[in-house]
């Protein structure tokens, strides 16, 4: 009975006051993680003495359709370890700066008595200059006050300001909807100075650029409930385990459901404990196995049988029906450009001719003029941008004939290339003969070019495959098998049960993909060669179907007022956003290490295809395809004030002058001199990411040419005889930065580089928003406690750079001045109709047309005492233009007129009252008050703009939801679902699963597209020339001419491997690794996985030291030997820091060594540069080239002897 004596003891149950004590708290607060991972988890912090003792999941999801499983509880090991950093060993307590820099800084305001004239003798001095960027990457660091380190970093802005313009001050901050009002502080502070932000989805290598190319949109997709709706899924580069762990509940429970679930990946990863079917595909070769699987669902589908609705739906939703010239080439015919309508006597007078296309009507052979192209969604008729079945100007019904085979005037060998084996074959396409404008001209449709491509014999002669098993003619079952090492029987057998069911279910068949595909040179092909499955059996705009990709948090769901807060379009007219990839390339110099792309991007031969990527960037920033700053080897303050001084009275003046200039050649484009000093940038913000590890492809060349500070690389320069247009300067500059600032809320590698750390508040220390693609809920982050020790929050800090800044504007720089900007031609705007062919005014082909032959030119007045005041203040823009997104708009002054009625949160200032948005929760309810996913009167006024231009109805779908007005305190309370809005292309109507494009689908409501329709052809003149028209497959680079591996040697044993840099097990999404609980459970860093057979060869056993080097760079770490991993490939998860377990590298030196980005370097795509048509047209973080990795090769070699 001792146990009674227990109940009745206390001093016996001592113990338990411990686990008492450790799970007693004072409050609960709702906050998420503002981290890339694309969970979007709500969590409940949990407080106690004003300490964050615990965090949970919260389990208060709302529900969704009753045939769903519940989203929660949504978490994961990692993001409930978070709350160790806010008192951790790393954190960032207290502003710190360079020893070096601040002893120069105080000795020459000492001598000159004023910070600027301080800082502008630092800058003149090369030797002080040198002094402290040598420094960078080596400690010193010294703990100073808020107000000494504000008032240097004001005196950089205003000082390069003044002698180089505002476009020489950068910032980079990635995926903002992670934490969106502290993307918007240094976002809206650079934009309100005239600064740069880089893009970041681009340069992450996250943007799907097949997305743009068929549909005209960055990104869009099912959140994850939608899965399981799906009964066919195929994961490919998506290791749905590890990168969306709270998710893939969804993927288990819809194969326990029924679905047929398929793992693509050449290791056995995660996510394939959950699938029915591993297939081992090689590396970077997923696309060779889709084009297969595409040609069977072709022949069995389309051609053998067909297919009701796959028809069906190629005739309605595809490109499929529209008409292509076949032209010469030499003594060839190739498939050319769309037809165009104006080229027709019957349309020849039509507006935007142009840009509008044709079908052929099956009932009466003539030509029909589809509506929904880009012609018809920027002319002067509304009603008419749809996809009905409906001529556009003759206003019929018509029926549009899907093939010539039964139609045709004759036969014609055609033309067409096979990359992986190099061979080109001529093959029969039905052809129809037009009379046009131009002379008689041959025609076929876009379903017949797609046919032939896919070597789907018809009957038509010509060198097609004679069966499945022949392995020379792209692209049976049997040709692949030589390039993915899976069987044909293999193909043949999922291929087959995709038709049957994407048939049976009306296309509930989908691809899940990610980065594992997207990182490759050749990613939007392989991202083309899946879609085109998808496409052609109807799984596209369906519940259940789709290509779903799921990458980072790209999802920034109230895009519409966020936008105009982030920009600072609430004050001006025109902003800087920079297409990172391309800024990186030129700008840190890795243009100057790199051998012509032709080399090693397989391409036809013409004057395009063959230049060097650099003088392509050229060739796209004078054209407007790119933006590129620093725009000119001027200042723009000092060019507006020659314009004047030459007669401009106005800002048409100002642009003449300019356009003038140029053709007169006495103004350059920075972007063909990056290492001219003129044209350097200076000063870089970096907040909310690591710039300089994580993101950093080519890290060793920012430390070399951006810091001026020590380096691993030894790569050699060999640009110099190939690029024409780039300006070679024998050296390339080092150290081209004045000044790097981080804010942080850590000590990762880019505190450890940067000049000046400020302490940032953390997740739960600050009021702020996150939403994400993976689930249609908005989330707040909460303040569970005031940010620890000096921190503040990102808001408070560029706020308070701002003030500093306006008040020495008042001393040094007090009258306004005029900034001209160059913005590229942009999507979703009649830009997107500038140019129907490729011309290059500064080669004399075309005349300098501002808006058409090249950039816009836009005049902005700047006031740089008023920094600080528009800052904290919703500008006035908000109600004179309205707001929107994705091409919609609506009007919303009576909205920013009612928050001038709200007298404690006004701003008054010269005069005016403008909204406050000077607390970050009064941004966070300025968006969410203005933005049609949370306001649905809003909402409602965007879908009437939307049924105007469609003539489709629209508004319905608002209905029952006109009444909802989410603030902050709601987030606060539970999990809010948001909107439909017409910025978003799904429909979520009675708590259906959020599916990508079922608005389109369901409305005929066009993608934003040259036809309005999904593409499965591409014919702007670069992508024929490069040769990516048509769905094709590309081998990888070929190591020997990618350029890594020029003049590193082999030692010992050492292996050459195909390098891979997937996301971690053990990181709160990707960076965030350097906790002690993800350090124990990896051994303390990221170790090289590699294969036992590999391993064995090279000597190594399971925890040896080894060295992954290249040209580029090299990282130190321990093997980790797996039966998981293929030969020929080795795995280094993304992403290690140089803060923590990095030895000294035998192969450099004993130079320390660096992380997984020192082996990287550069390669950009130039077909994805092409801009000024259709959906090829620029938009930040849209569309560009991105920052590829997959195909790097790296020696792997033992360690002798390992030092620290």
């Amino acid at each position: 009975m001792s146990w009674i004596e227990d109940l009745i003891s206390p001093e016996t149950r001592k113990w338990e006051d411990f686990y008492r004590n450790r799970w007693q708290y004072d409050k609960v607060v709702r906050s998420t993680h503002g981290v890339n991972c694309t969970g979007g988890c709500s969590w409940n912090i949990h407080v106690k003495d004003g300490i964050v003792v615990w965090e949970v999941q919260a389990l208060d999801y709302p529900l969704l359709e009753d045939s769903l499983p519940p989203y929660e509880p949504r978490g994961c090991q990692r993001g409930i370890s978070f709350s160790w950093y806010l008192y951790s060993p790393i954190r960032v307590k207290y502003p710190i700066v360079r020893g070096a820099l601040i002893d120069i800084f105080r000795r020459e305001k000492e001598k000159t008595g004023d910070a600027l004239t301080a800082w502008k003798s630092i800058q003149n001095d090369t030797k002080l200059r040198r002094r402290y960027q040598i420094a960078r990457g080596k400690g010193g660091f010294r703990r100073v006050s808020w107000e000494e380190i504000l008032e240097l970093i004001a005196a950089s802005n205003i000082h390069t300001v003044q002698e180089y313009g505002p476009d020489r001050i950068i910032g980079f901050s990635p995926i903002p909807a992670m934490s969106m009002i502290s993307y918007a502080s240094g976002s809206r502070f650079l934009q309100l100075m005239g600064g740069i932000n880089l893009s970041f989805y681009d340069w992450y290598c996250d943007l799907p650029c097949s997305f743009p190319e068929i549909w005209g949109e960055q990104t869009d997709v099912c959140e994850s409930a939608d899965w399981y709706n799906s009964k066919f899924i195929v994961a490919m580069g998506a290791n749905l385990g590890m990168t969306r762990t709270p998710d893939v509940h969804f993927f288990s429970e819809a194969r326990h459901n029924g679905t047929k679930t398929v793992v693509m990946a050449p290791d056995f990863n995660m996510v394939a404990k959950y699938a029915d079917k591993w297939l081992p595909v090689h590396a970077g070769q997923d696309g060779a196995f889709w084009q297969s699987f595409t040609h069977v669902l072709l022949k069995e589908f389309h051609v053998d049988k067909q297919t009701p609705y796959f028809i069906d739906y190629c005739k309605k939703y595809t490109d499929s029906p529209y008409l292509v010239e076949l032209v010469k080439d030499g003594d060839k015919l190739v498939p050319g450009q769309m037809l165009r309508a104006n080229r027709v006597d019957k349309y020849k007078d039509i507006e935007n001719g142009d840009w509008k296309f044709l079908n052929i009507d099956s009932a009466s052979g003539d030509f029909a003029c589809p509506g929904g192209s880009s012609g018809h969604r920027w002319d002067s008729k509304d009603g008419n941008w749809n996809m009905q079945h409906i001529d556009s100007e003759a206003g019929a019904d018509y029926d549009p004939l899907l093939s010539l085979i039964e139609n045709k005037d004759n036969v014609q060998q055609v033309e067409f290339v096979e990359y992986g084996l190099d061979k080109k074959s001529l093959r029969g396409v039905p052809v129809k003969n037009v009379k046009t404008s131009d002379g008689d001209v041959m025609v076929t449709t876009v379903y017949d070019l797609m046919m032939a491509q896919y070597g789907v014999d018809r009957g038509l002669g010509g060198d097609y495959p004679t069966s499945y098993d022949d392995k020379e003619s792209a692209y049976t079952p049997a040709w692949q098998e030589i390039f993915t090492g899976i069987g044909k029987e293999t193909l043949l057998q999922l291929a087959r049960e995709w038709g049957v069911t994407a048939e049976a279910t009306n296309g509930k068949c989908m691809i899940i993909v990610g980065a594992g595909i997207n990182h490759w040179y050749h990613g939007n092909l392989m991202y083309r060669a899946g879609t085109m499955a998808l496409m052609v059996t109807g799984c596209v705009g369906v519940n259940g179907g789709g290509m779903n990709h799921y990458v980072g948090q790209e999802k920034l769901a109230p895009m519409d007022s966020w936008g105009a807060v982030m920009s600072g379009k609430d004050w001006q007219p025109a902003v800087r956003l920079q297409q990172a990839p391309i800024w990186h390339y030129i700008n840190s110099d890795q243009w100057r290490y790199d051998g012509n792309q032709a080399d090693y991007n397989s391409v036809p031969e013409n004057e395009l295809s063959c230049q060097h990527s650099a003088d392509l960037v050229v060739k796209s920033v004078r054209n407007g395809w790119m933006p590129f700053y620093p725009q000119y080897d001027k200042s723009n303050l000092d060019i507006v004030k020659d314009a004047e001084k030459s007669g401009a009275t106005d800002d048409e003046g100002i642009k003449n002058y300019v356009v003038n200039q140029l053709k007169e050649n006495k103004l350059t484009h920075s972007v063909a001199e990056p290492d001219k000093e003129i044209n350097f940038p200076r000063v870089w913000y970096i907040w909310r990411g690591n710039a300089l590890m994580s993101s950093a492809k080519g890290h060793e060349y920012f430390l070399k040419h951006y810091l001026g500070t020590h380096h691993n690389d030894i790569a050699d320069e060999v640009a110099k005889d190939i690029v024409k247009d780039m300006t070679w300067e024998e050296k390339g500059a080092q150290g081209k930065m004045d000044l790097v600032i981080d804010l942080n809320f850590r000590m990762d590698t880019s505190a450890l580089y940067s000049d000046i750390v400020l302490p940032a508040a953390s997740w739960y220390e600050k009021a702020d928003i996150n939403s994400t693609d993976m689930h249609s809920f908005i989330h707040p982050l909460s303040a569970a406690i005031a940010p620890v020790w000096e921190a503040k929050t990102d808001w408070k800090i560029f706020q308070a750079i701002a003030k500093e800044t306006s008040e020495l504007a008042k001393k040094h720089f007090s009258t306004p001045v005029k900034d001209i900007v160059n913005v590229p031609l942009s999507h979703d705007s009649k830009d997107e109709i500038s140019q129907t062919k490729i011309q290059d005014w500064s080669k004399g082909e075309c005349d300098l047309i501002p808006g058409k032959t090249m950039h816009k030119l836009v005049v902005v007045e700047r006031d740089y005492t008023q920094i600080y005041n528009k800052f904290i203040s919703l500008g006035p823009n908000v109600a004179k233009n309205g707001l929107g997104a994705h091409g919609n708009s609506y009007q919303c002054a009576d909205f920013y007129d009612g928050m001038l009625e709200n007298k404690d949160h006004l701003q008054t200032w010269g005069g005016k009252i403008y909204p406050s948005i000077k607390e970050d929760e009064e941004a966070v309810n300025a968006i969410l008050h203005l933005s049609t996913l949370t306001n649905g009167i809003l909402s409602d006024r965007a879908y009437e703009g939307a049924e105007k231009r469609t003539g489709q109805k629209l508004r319905d779908i608002n209905e029952g939801s006109k009444d909802v007005k989410l603030n902050y305190k709601d987030l606060q309370t539970h999990p809010r679902r948001y909107n439909n809005s017409p910025l978003w292309s799904g429909l979520m109507n009675g708590g259906r699963a959020y599916s990508a494009y079922t608005y389109n689908v369901e409305r005929m409501v066009p993608w934003r597209t040259l036809t309005g329709r999904q593409h499965f052809y591409l014919d702007h003149e670069g992508y024929i020339k490069f040769g990516e028209h048509l769905p094709t497959y590309k081998p990888s680079p070929k190591p020997e001419v990618y350029g890594d591996i020029r003049k590193s040697v082999a030692v010992g044993k050492a292996k050459i491997l195909n390098v891979l840099t997937p996301h971690g097990k053990w990181h709160i999404h990707s960076t965030y690794g350097d906790t002690l609980r993800m350090l124990t459970l990896s051994r303390g860093m990221e170790p090289c996985w590699m294969s036992e057979g590999d391993a064995e060869a090279m000597g190594i056993k399971d925890n040896d030291w080894v060295e992954v080097y290249n040209d580029n760079g090299v990282y130190c770490t321990r093997a980790c030997v797996s039966a998981r991993i293929p030969d020929g490939v080795c795995i280094v998860y993304h992403s290690p820091e140089r803060t923590y377990t990095v030895p000294k590298s035998e192969i450099r030196g004993n130079r320390r060594a660096g992380g997984h980005n020192s082996f990287t370097r550069i390669h950009l795509k130039p077909s994805l540069l092409v801009g000024g048509y259709g959906q090829f047209t620029f938009h930040f973080n849209y569309w560009g080239p991105v920052g590829p990795n997959r195909d790097t090769h790296v020696l792997v070699t033992k360690m002798n002897k390992v030092v620290f």
